[in-house]
């Protein structure tokens, strides 16, 4: 049985596609098979992320709609074997999703012995966010460390726990991990930023990591490239942490210390 898992936030901006493309990645480096499918209906960018524009035929409401089949529809990663991203429609309203497709489509990917469904979810809580979050078994809260965000994120709980099939059919609640986007250290240390236990005393659910602010990021989307495979880097570090920690690893938490330079450093122009 699949485990479907819906990354959201309240606040678009927050590197929310970022991170499914690469959360989902390296599930599939793990050897998982696994499928992002971007909820983004009108506005889709998943595909650009995953460098597979090109590549797109037929996308989420065709397969909703019975006008193609998953097969048709599902895009290969040029990254990993076990990795497909099924796309978003650029020309449909948000308001072609139903329920009753959308569970379809999930219960035919299981189906095809997929293990992971990563939902990438529109920000907000518009129908679209609502369809990625309703049949979720986990959740990633993606958020950055200001407040306006942070006060978002809390009202995606919320609507998590009161609008998912798990909670309206009493089961087991959906199971939520805090992921904390463009921190920067030395900002926090200058009380610019909220710091990572800040962020968590105030939503109160386990962090699953700390994503570095990196220009690779910009870098890797604009190549088609999800950040975790710009090896070497800071952010694909930090999202292999995420992925090792969400599956049970004891990983200790990396990138949360500004280190000041030395007096050499700033003599000879360390930042």
């Amino acid at each position: 049985m699949a485990k479907i898992i819906v990354v959201t936030s309240g606040k678009g901006g927050v590197g929310k596609t970022t991170s499914s493309a690469s959360f989902g990645s390296g599930l599939a480096l793990r050897g998982f098979k696994t499928v992002i499918i971007d909820f983004d209906v009108g506005l889709r960018n998943l595909d650009l992320i995953m460098g597979c524009e090109r590549r797109v035929v037929y996308d989420l409401i065709n397969v909703v709609n019975q006008e193609a089949t998953l097969n048709q529809a599902l895009i290969k990663d040029k990254h990993c074997d076990n990795l497909f991203v099924l796309p978003a429609s650029q020309t449909r309203d948000k308001d072609a999703l139903s329920e009753e497709g959308v569970e379809r489509v999930l219960k035919d990917l299981s189906a095809m012995d997929f293990e992971y469904i990563i939902c990438d979810s529109p920000a907000g809580i518009e129908h679209g966010a609502v369809m990625a979050l309703t049949f979720a078994d986990e959740a990633i809260i993606v958020t950055n460390p200001e407040v306006s965000s942070v006060r978002d994120s809390d009202r995606i709980l919320g609507i998590i726990q009161a609008k998912s099939r798990r909670a309206l059919n009493g089961k087991e609640p959906v199971k939520e991990h805090l992921l904390i986007t463009r921190y920067v250290p030395k900002r926090v240390e200058a009380g610019e930023m909220l710091s990572h236990t800040d962020v968590q005393e105030i939503l109160r659910i386990p962090l699953v990591g700390i994503i570095p602010e990196s220009e690779s990021v910009l870098h890797a989307s604009n190549s088609g490239n999800p950040a975790i495979h710009i090896e070497g880097t800071e952010v694909s570090e930090a999202y292999k942490d995420v992925v090792s920690r969400f599956l049970g690893e004891e990983v200790p938490l990396r990138f949360t210390d500004y280190e000041k330079p030395g007096f050499l450093q700033r003599i000879f122009g360390g930042k």
